[in-house]
């Protein structure tokens, strides 16, 4: 990669990103990102819609996460080789199509293919993100991606609750009907807003661009540790909120799915509030927003721990935890894009890889903690992690994070 690219970069990007630009971008995250999720409460009602066993309803999940593995490693990168607009708006198309194709699916191969092309066209958020980044100016830069990645969280998380709500109400067809709709809306709205005369320089070609994405991490040991981070508090969210239904909807609590839904509306408020970390970032207190994120992340555990002793304190914890983890991810992103603005679909590609891989341990792990050792267990678990992340920041707290020691994937 050439220097030259960055210095273009910046000349074509610098013009700045709106308020109600980077507001839609964020809708339309967490309106993408939120599809992958939907399935996680419907799973009965699939499995009895299609007479599914349930020992097979997994591949439900399992495939939409497949799917959205591949779109991160090989239809991300792709941002920084075409014209990012015509690839938002054809993932745009396109997901509304896979979503109409799972709400009218009359058979289980139906049903599979069209969730897996979903899961593989919702990484249309991760590019989102890095068209945020790349069309903000240096000053405000984390502030883009603080919104945006904000959106993201704010649809993982309310993605449970609606799913619920509109089953309830409808079916659970009616809840990816209802998304092809507003999917559709968001994408006549992108069509207003994307810049049409912004597109990449790199005359790379497709094999050699998704060759430099390990190139670039290796190289560049911040890059590595904002991935190694985002592994560790994607570990430990995915522990809180994959476990969290078992002793919520067991005695002494029994809490309904809509209601257990519930709690992640509560995270929303630390995922909001966590927005502040970008423009933090901005001021250049990025490697102290973390280390403070990563401290509250391992004291949310002791509150988190009270569980079912005292719901309030759970609620706090829920809060602290989710302020923590969405801080630092925006903190890594602001980071990781300015040491590399010329690539920064690749790199949003590449660090995502990180928070899968996490969010797979996460989730594996917690089970099995619970199955062990109960929501104490649990809590010690995501307790760990949060140890290792700060840990982890501690000891590389010395490696400068300003673009100026930036090691480009091509060399000096």
């Amino acid at each position: 990669m050439q220097h030259g690219d960055e210095s273009r970069t910046r000349r074509e990007t610098g013009r700045g990103l709106s308020r109600i630009t980077t507001l839609i971008f964020a809708v339309t995250a967490g309106l993408s990102v939120a599809s992958i999720y939907y399935a996680q409460p419907l799973l009965d009602s699939i499995a009895q819609d299609f007479g599914i066993s349930p020992s097979a309803i997994g591949l439900v999940v399992t495939l939409t996460q497949l799917g959205y593995a591949l779109g991160l490693i090989f239809i991300v990168p792709l941002g920084d080789l075409i014209d990012r607009r015509r690839l938002i708006v054809g993932q745009g198309v396109l997901s509304v199509i896979a979503l109409v194709a799972v709400a009218t699916a009359r058979t289980e191969a139906i049903l599979f293919v069209s969730l897996a092309a979903m899961g593989l066209l919702a990484v249309v958020v991760q590019i989102l993100v890095a068209f945020a980044a790349t069309l903000a100016t240096p000053a405000e830069r984390g502030r883009a991606v603080g919104m945006v990645t904000s959106g993201v969280v704010t649809g993982i998380l309310a993605a449970r609750f609606i799913a619920g709500l509109l089953a309830d109400l409808g079916g659970w067809r009616a809840v990816y009907l209802t998304s092809a709709i507003l999917t559709a809306a968001m994408v006549g709205m992108l069509i207003r807003v994307l810049p049409r005369q912004l597109s990449p320089d790199s005359t790379d070609s497709y094999a050699a661009t998704l060759r430099s994405i390990p190139i670039l991490f290796l190289r560049d040991r911040i890059l590595l540790v904002r991935g190694l981070l985002a592994l560790l508090i994607f570990a430990t969210f995915s522990t809180f909120w994959t476990a969290l239904v078992l002793p919520l909807s067991t005695p002494p609590c029994s809490y309904s799915h809509t209601q257990i839904g519930l709690f992640g509306l509560v995270g929303m408020a630390g995922a909001i509030a966590a927005t502040g970390a970008g423009r933090l970032a901005d001021r250049g207190l990025g490697n102290w927003t973390t280390g403070v994120s990563l401290a509250l992340l391992l004291a949310s555990w002791a509150l988190i721990a009270m569980l079912p002793a005292s719901l309030p304190l759970l609620l706090l914890g829920v809060v602290l935890l989710d302020l923590a983890v969405q801080a630092v991810h925006v903190t890594n992103q602001s980071i990781i894009f300015d040491r590399h603005p010329e690539a920064s679909s690749r790199l949003v590609g590449g660090y995502m890889v990180f928070y899968s891989i996490g969010s797979a341990i996460g989730a594996i792990s917690s089970t099995m903690a619970y199955a062990h050792a109960g929501w104490f267990g649990v809590s010690m678990l995501g307790a760990g992690f949060s140890a290792i992340a700060l840990l982890v920041w501690g000891t590389t707290l010395r490696l400068p994070i300003s673009r100026e020691s930036t090691i480009c994937a091509g060399g000096e």
